[in-house]
């Protein structure tokens, strides 16, 4: 049906016939003269209908409208000199098309322009996906997609040896962290299966199995509270490697990042890739996954201020928490009060984040500290010095703090840090910052449940100089974060039994609990099962930002919406009462 493809064609056809198809995405009538945008995938081309030099194509024309499925054929020419257009690469050049053929017409009015006009709501996008599809933008992200996915394949496959294989969507529900999809057995009533969360334990399985190097493009699913970032149902870059060591891991994926930069984006990185502790991640960016192409780093005073008159410093540091600051150089200039009393927009910022409030100070000429009495009147000549040495201080610098339980002091911290990273103009668009997270803690205690959970999950292994207290210990674990996002993360894993059983035990797993969960690993473990360790990478959060996107739905074909909708299909839905009779399944609706 076509001889070429509409943003193909180039000056080397000039004076050839040929024949294409495609949509009608611009329609222009200049006095008589019909000029029409047509366009496929590869991009379009405009075409030309006059009733002089194309007497048969003129009345098809005349009819048009935008999106219409046509086939033309024609003659490719330069366009007259002073008309070339220089924003596509068929700018220069014209088809009079002595032939036009509605394929297929638009029938009723467009929801949306696809190009140009006012912007469309996200809902409107998602329910027309299709007309979305269509479009520049994801045409293009869709496609730089498949070119990621096909670069991992071929480099796993033929340069490290990489075995591709398929895990189960059907399988037992286990404790993952996240809600489980469920779904009903007809065969076995009262029986569910889960949708896995992640391939996680088939692909150890496989390692007790011999298959050495596997890897997967896995479809993943997980009923959580739903961000900009994140799906009910998702895509991982699933990996795992038997006899392997935690630095040969890390280096294997710098590779394995470094090739996908350099072949898809033509971006050369350094290797290795900086290590920072979680430790130390906290104590500088209040997050294990910080954006570390800006300098602002926070500074624990919690030792300065465990005796200050500010009762609200001294009672954080008595009750378990941190006093931190955020210093700002030369913030003066740029934040007034009113910004951080409350009703200001970083107050606002900061309590939204679960923090208290927000203290300040300013460092006027000489190194004097200015700040509200409360404050100032109570802080002893030792103490203000001990402030300016850890911040590094200079005249004009604004130093802005918060005290309470450690884990808000960190968050809401971190989202001043981000935002003010951004509004100050100190992040640079084009930088590239990638650094590896490692030495998590093994587990975490949870006050609410009274017991300790993996911070991970339970299959990952604690440093071998830990072994003897795990619960302080620290996990063979490791996160990979790309510009203050985590893009993968992994372990190394229990492949002895008695690890594995101690480390149940330890997050209030009984035996006969782990049993009959897990029984199926614990035993497999005991039947020569290698070391081994793997690695999953979120593909869709990583085609986002190497798309320059802020959301993983615009790098999606048919995504859900935030309420974990699609929008599309009108799902989720109802089903009729006998399909529920066959699964021996009866809906409790909750009261309205």
């Amino acid at each position: 049906m076509r001889s070429h493809l509409c943003g193909r064609i180039s000056s080397a056809e000039v004076g050839q016939a040929v024949q294409l198809c495609g949509w009608v995405e611009y329609y222009r009538d200049h006095g008589g003269v019909i000029f029409l945008d047509l366009r496929d995938y590869s991009g379009r081309v405009q075409i030309v209908s006059d009733p002089e030099r194309t007497p048969d194509s003129y009345p098809v024309a005349q009819q048009l409208r935008l999106e219409s499925v046509v086939q033309i054929c024609g003659t490719v020419s330069q366009r007259p000199t002073g008309s070339e257009n220089p924003r596509l690469s068929t700018g220069a050049l014209e088809i009079y098309a002595t032939e036009l053929v509605v394929l297929n017409p638009v029938t009723r009015p467009l929801p949306f322009l696809l190009s140009g006009g006012d912007p469309v709501r996200e809902e409107l996008r998602l329910k027309y996906r299709y007309l979305t599809i269509r479009g520049e933008a994801l045409q293009h992200n869709l496609r730089l997609r498949h070119r990621v996915v096909q670069c991992l394949r071929r480099y796993l496959e033929d340069q490290l040896g990489f075995l591709e294989v398929e895990t189960p969507l059907l399988t037992r529900s286990t404790p993952e962290g996240a809600r489980d999809y469920l779904v009903p057995s007809r065969i076995y009533p009262g029986q569910w299966y889960a949708l896995p969360q992640s391939p996680q334990l088939f692909k150890q399985l496989l390692m007790v199995g011999g298959c050495d190097r596997y890897y997967q493009i896995a479809r993943c699913f997980r009923d959580e509270d739903l961000r900009a970032d994140r799906q009910p149902e998702f895509t991982q870059l699933d990996m795992e490697l038997s006899f392997i060591s935690l630095e040969e891991m890390l280096q294997l994926n710098e590779a394995l990042v470094c090739h996908v930069f350099d072949k898809i984006k033509g971006i050369q990185l350094a290797q290795p890739f900086p290590r920072l502790s979680y430790s130390q991640a906290m104590a500088w960016y209040g997050t294990d996954r910080p954006d570390t192409r800006f300098d602002l780093k926070l500074v624990n005073v919690s030792d300065v201020l465990a005796d200050s008159g500010f009762r609200v410093f001294r009672e954080a540091v008595q009750n378990g928490g941190l006093v931190k600051i955020l210093p700002v150089p030369g913030g003066n200039e740029t934040i007034s009060n009113v910004r951080i009393k409350p009703g200001g927009d970083l107050f606002k910022l900061v309590t939204e984040a679960g923090g208290k409030g927000l203290a300040y100070m300013r460092v006027r000429a000489g190194l004097e500290l200015d700040t509200i009495g409360a404050i100032k009147d109570h802080l002893t000549a030792g103490q203000k010095q001990a402030i300016l040495e850890r911040t590094n201080a200079q005249p004009g610098d604004l130093l802005l703090f918060a005290a309470g339980p450690e884990s808000l002091v960190n968050k809401s911290l971190d989202h001043l840090r981000q935002f003010l990273g951004r509004e100050l103009n100190l992040i640079d668009p084009h930088a590239i910052s990638l650094l590896w997270i490692v030495d998590f803690p093994l587990v975490e205690w949870h006050p609410e449940q009274k017991r300790y959970e993996a911070l991970h999950h339970p299959f990952t292994a604690p440093h071998p100089e830990d072994r003897l207290h795990l619960e302080r210990a620290r996990a063979l674990a490791y996160d990979l974060v790309w510009n203050g996002t985590e893009i993968g993360g992994g372990s190394l894993r229990n492949y002895q039994r008695s690890t594995q059983e101690k480390i149940f035990n330890l997050i209030g797993l009984s035996p006969d609990e782990a049993a009959e969960k897990f029984g199926f690993l614990l035993e497999a473990l005991e039947y020569g099962a290698p070391p081994h360790g793997g690695i999953a990478y979120g593909l869709d959060r990583w085609v986002m930002l190497l798309a320059g996107e802020d959301s993983i739905r615009d790098v999606m074909a048919f995504p859900k919406t935030q309420q974990a909708r699609d929008l599309l299909t009108d799902a989720p839905a109802a089903v009729i009462p006998e399909q529920l009779k066959e699964l021996n399944v009866r809906p409790e609706l909750p009261k309205t």
